[in-house]
């Protein structure tokens, strides 16, 4: 067995994305109750949501905050 680690990439572990991933969580969400209710606006709203969660995440990573922006401050875990 191998005692070396793999390096990790860092992929996903920035604001951007976890803003982007709990908005688009909170639509998909919001937008299967609306459908399992048959709230047809609901599901239509919660989709416009899922919409906005990825521009926001989108407009994060160009402001810097994503993975390689300037504004990202990467943890390391110590063991």
């Amino acid at each position: 067995m191998s005692t070396t680690e793999p390096a990790e990439l860092g992929e996903g572990h920035s604001p951007a994305a976890w803003t982007s991933v709990i908005i688009m969580l909170v639509a998909f969400a919001i937008g299967t109750i609306c459908f399992w209710f048959s709230i047809v606006w609901g599901v239509w709203a919660s989709a416009g949501l899922l919409v906005v969660g990825i521009i926001v995440g989108w407009a994060m990573g160009k402001a810097g905050y994503g993975v390689n922006g300037p504004k990202y401050v990467s943890k390391h875990h110590n063991e």
